[in-house]
């Protein structure tokens, strides 16, 4: 969905592999460590992992949903349906609650971690992409060069960061993840994640996943593009998955020469 939006060219340029060039952020690979079953009617829009679960907010009118599934089997343990007519967009957990967004509606929900009963709603301009936090704020994508940043208390904005690459703004910035300091970003329509320095804006390194999801895991006209960050801080482990995808992969990062 979203269409109508343009990839910035800049980024075709680094992921084609760019990080030879002077002064441009390093490209990193990926190994696969672990496969994990995911549910193929998800239209991944948010993920979070927490205490042994995935956390999951799929998208699309009428098809919308909150859940929480088991991470070694994918089933779904519970599930909360949002109302038809929005499309579910971000997520992320702040204390006892989870935080969600929409993609045009202008609306964020928050549920009760535990249950993922309704808890309240805000409001925002624009629209609603990724979500994430670092412990002190959330941070929040919408489709442009500007992350958000939120209160976690009161969900009003406290700021704005353009992310750059080379002097370039680079746009599409989806799904989120806070990562050993990091921001990482999914850019929608492409296999490439950036890791980006919070306090700069600057894109750190980026990861290249293309052929992740090999050609016979994909099913035309269902599978659908990259999207959905997941970390464990614990055990350091990095998930990633798609739109539909069959698979929710861990990976370990390898930097190429």
């Amino acid at each position: 969905m979203k269409i109508g939006m343009l990839l910035v060219a800049v980024l075709l340029a680094v992921g084609a592999g760019c990080a030879g060039a002077e002064g441009a952020a390093p490209t990193y690979g990926y190994k696969v460590v672990e496969r994990y079953p995911h549910d193929t009617g998800a239209f991944t829009q948010g993920l979070l992992y927490l205490d042994g679960a995935i956390y999951e907010s799929t998208g699309l009118e009428g098809r919308s949903t909150i859940r929480k599934a088991a991470l070694e089997t994918g089933r779904v343990i519970q599930q909360h349906t949002l109302p038809p007519q929005y499309f579910g967009e971000g997520l992320i957990n702040w204390k006892d609650k989870l935080v969600s967004l929409t993609w045009r509606s202008q609306l964020g929900f928050v549920y009760d971690l535990k249950t993922l009963t309704p808890k309240g709603q805000f409001r925002y301009p624009g629209e609603g992409w990724g979500l994430a936090q670092d412990g002190r704020r959330l941070i929040m994508s919408d489709g442009t060069p500007e992350l958000r940043f939120l209160d976690p208390e009161t969900l009003q904005e406290t700021g704005r960061l353009t992310v750059t690459d080379e002097g370039q703004p680079v746009g599409n910035l989806n799904e989120l993840e806070y990562v050993k300091g990091e921001i990482y970003a999914n850019v929608w329509q492409t296999d490439l994640i950036a890791r980006i320095d919070p306090g700069s804006g600057k894109v750190k390194g980026w990861i290249d996943l293309a052929g992740l999801l090999g050609p016979l895991d994909r099913t035309p006209g269902q599978t659908d593009v990259l999207n959905g960050i997941a970390y464990d801080a614990e055990g350091e482990r990095l998930f990633v998955t798609g739109k539909n995808w069959p698979t929710l992969f861990q990976i370990e990062l390898e930097k190429r020469p």
